[in-house]
């Protein structure tokens, strides 16, 4: 995990306020893509880009000011790096293609767990169903 977190955090240094504001305007579509994603290997994934969708949303449309900024960078990476089709694996190669995606998106979850239970918390949603596991 710890080769993830560094990929994940040096993304996450690119992301400026400007990147922030045209993801938001992609999120309605990627969040529609993303329910298509068939992963039953990552069960949670699927909910987990939704939750981080969410949260971006809500952070940068200032509905909810309490995310730290290296949470919300590090979400709109993980957003990103989801939606491209080709990453470190391939999306297409079967069973394997998500692990990767899955990967990014739980060391996002890990590393913010505290800042991202508590934006769960205000909304009303249950952490533990979130989960950080794949």
């Amino acid at each position: 995990m710890p080769e993830i977190v560094k990929f994940v955090n040096h993304g996450a240094a690119s992301i400026t306020p400007a990147i922030a504001e045209r993801v938001v305007r992609l999120l309605p579509q990627w969040k529609l893509e993303f329910t298509q994603i068939e992963a039953p290997q990552f069960p949670h994934l699927v909910g987990q880009l939704e939750f981080l969708a969410d949260a971006v949303e809500d952070a940068v449309e200032g509905a909810y000011k309490d995310l730290p900024y290296v949470a919300l960078a590090q979400a709109i990476f993980a957003l990103i790096y989801a939606h491209k089709k080709m990453g470190i694996i391939p999306d297409s190669l079967l069973n394997l293609g998500y692990a990767d995606d899955s990967s990014v998106v739980r060391a996002v979850l890990i590393q913010n767990e505290k800042a991202f239970a508590i934006y769960a918390g205000v909304q009303g949603l249950n952490w533990q169903k979130i989960t950080s596991e794949p």
